[in-house]
């Protein structure tokens, strides 16, 4: 099993704290948040190889990072060449990037590289074999205001998602997609015709789709979890990294 940790974003929302350096390497509780994502990774003993796409702004300092990187995994940072925000791949084109660039033809754990979770990655994987179809982490935010035009929200029957909208004005579940994905096989091959047919840009596009046309199932779980998307959220995950509230 491979896997991509997207992290070819400007999080423009965290500036000036990204304008020279990429969110996944800012620091929480002493530890940049991609190493804190490449630890739970390491719970799955069956991954080969970790890619890290990320774009040509940023490329140096994730070959930079990795030099000092000093984990079991091996961790192959890629440049996606683009310069901005404006002519970015997106998720799913830096999937896809990888995809091709790498001739991958297997299951593929997918993470945001803004992602902190405390649920085991070893047991999202066994979920995902139990089921034999793609599956989507979710985390139930309690509170219909909480993913109201926020996140990719997930309705349920059973384990399967019968129903997944993006940043919906009025959701149907409370049910937040966290950006932690594991695309089967046969899921990742329909991306180029998607990408071609302009059906997904984002992850959110392609679950959506993905719900459609082919079967997703829903990991639900209760452990902490921080979309780092502001610097409030930052300084948050931080203090309670730092504080051992939530290892």
């Amino acid at each position: 099993m491979n896997v991509i940790i997207l992290a070819a974003g400007y999080a423009t929302r965290l500036y000036p704290l990204t304008l020279d350096t990429p969110k996944p390497l800012l620091k929480v509780g002493g530890k940049a948040i991609l190493e804190h994502i490449l630890d739970k990774v390491e719970e799955v003993k069956t991954v080969s190889e970790v890619f890290v796409i990320t774009n040509d702004k940023f490329y140096s300092h994730f070959m930079d990072w990795k030099k000092s990187y000093g984990g079991a995994l091996a961790v192959s940072v890629l440049n996606d060449e683009t310069l901005s925000n404006e002519d970015r791949l997106g998720a799913v084109g830096d999937i896809d990037f990888v995809l091709q660039t790498q001739k991958i033809d297997d299951d593929v754990l997918v993470i945001a590289g803004d992602n902190l979770f405390g649920f085991s990655l070893k047991r999202f994987v066994d979920f995902f074999r139990l089921e034999k179809s793609s599956v989507v982490a979710l985390r139930d935010l309690e509170d219909v205001e909480k993913v109201r035009k926020t996140f990719g929200v997930a309705l349920l029957d059973g384990t399967r998602i019968v129903d997944f909208e993006e940043k919906p004005v009025v959701p149907k579940s409370t049910l937040a997609s966290t950006a932690c994905y594991l695309f089967s096989r046969g899921d990742l091959q329909m991306i180029p015709q998607l990408r071609r047919e302009g059906k997904a840009d984002n992850s959110g596009d392609l679950v959506t789709w993905l719900v459609n046309h082919s079967c997703v199932r829903g990991f639900v779980f209760s452990e902490h979890w921080f979309d780092v998307g502001t610097i409030g959220l930052l300084e948050q995950a931080d203090e309670m990294y730092r504080r051992g509230i939530i290892l």
